[in-house]
């Protein structure tokens, strides 16, 4: 969903010569998208933030309102964009720029589809950037709650706040994506969140970026 028409030529270039996925509709402003979404029933919507009638941050809200809502993978042309602090308290499954090397997009939609949250490494660092920038880091507190962590807890935990998908994380470590998935549920337990950022911020705090 995005109101430029070339950004939606080139995201139809991009996953529509996949196999496993299957482009089902697009709209160039947020009402519309509504339309669409609510006739086609797609399982990931790509979502622009910024769109006219109705933006991105409001479609994503009142979807995820609804019963049985898509996994929404947001897009933003700048990694700065503090509207994506917005999306990430709303509950956007993923946040991605919109010059994302198509491999790397095709991943991430795959990635949602499967439930995994997508967040590209510069969207990831800007957000923390911004909310420790809002909120004095807490440093101390920081480290004693990731000391709580095994040494391959506390690698996965620096991989997430890296920005790296799950896939990736298994590949660096040298383990199964089952593996990383078990550590990062762990990871969650330990650390009182269910948010991958608000791990990122936590290693960011405690010194380990």
């Amino acid at each position: 969903m995005d109101d430029d028409p070339m950004v939606r030529t080139g995201l139809r270039l991009i996953l529509g010569g996949e196999s496993d996925i299957d482009l089902v509709g697009e709209a160039g402003d947020g009402k519309q998208a509504m339309t669409v979404i609510r006739d086609l029933r797609p399982d990931v919507v790509l979502m622009d933030i910024r769109m006219p009638e109705q933006d991105g941050l409001t479609t994503t809200e009142l979807l995820l309102r609804q019963p049985s809502p898509p996994r929404i993978l947001v897009l933003t042309t700048f990694d700065a964009d503090d509207m994506v602090l917005r999306a990430l308290q709303i509950g956007a499954n993923g946040f991605l720029l919109k010059d994302t090397p198509p491999p790397k997009m095709i991943e991430a939609v795959r990635a949602v589809a499967k439930g995994e949250p997508v967040l590209s490494p510069s969207v990831t660092q800007q957000v923390i950037a911004a909310a420790t920038g809002r909120y004095e880091p807490r440093r101390p507190d920081a480290a004693r709650e990731l000391a709580e962590l095994t040494e391959r807890e506390r690698e996965v935990a620096i991989e997430v706040a890296k920005g790296s998908s799950n896939a990736e994380i298994a590949r660096d470590l040298s383990v199964s994506v089952a593996t990383v998935k078990a550590n990062i549920t762990r990871i969650f337990a330990k650390l009182g969140t269910d948010n991958r950022v608000h791990v990122a911020m936590k290693v960011r705090d405690a010194g380990l970026l």
